[in-house]
């Protein structure tokens, strides 16, 4: 049998708009959602974060590349690559996930540089974060 998240990890690693359909098989009804953008609650809720993700980023791959389980906890170290707005956008991330007693996900909280990785691609708030943290940096 596999174990929870290495269920969840597959369906991650190759999930489509056509497979969202599958959410409620590895989420609970309940099920918290987070990310730097998004605090949602609920599957029907988490689904319609995802098809907003299909509908701004093109050519997505999403690949874990190390996951470490403790009973109902599992975090996962990823890297995410796609298309936004025509430029190659991909940052590494890691998600915390915890699983309810049917193994299906009870909350799953990704934390990433949102700064780095999306606010600085921005025109102007992107050149002011950009110049912001090379002041505050250690050089």
């Amino acid at each position: 049998m596999t174990a929870p998240h290495e269920k969840y990890r597959r369906y991650l690693e190759t999930l489509t708009r056509d497979r969202l359909k599958a959410l409620p098989d590895h989420v609970t009804q309940t099920v918290r959602f987070k990310d730097p953008f998004n605090d949602v609650r609920g599957a029907d809720d988490m689904e319609r974060v995802f098809d907003h993700m299909f509908d701004k980023v093109e050519d997505i791959r999403f690949r874990v590349h190390h996951a470490l389980n403790d009973g109902n906890t599992c975090l996962m170290a990823w890297r995410f690559e796609g298309c936004l707005k025509g430029a190659v956008w991909a940052f590494d991330g890691t998600s915390v996930i915890t699983f309810a007693p049917d193994g299906r996900v009870a909350e799953h909280i990704d934390h990433w540089d949102a700064a780095r990785n999306f606010y600085e691609r921005l025109p102007v708030i992107g050149w002011l974060l950009a110049r912001l943290r090379r002041q505050l940096a250690i050089r």
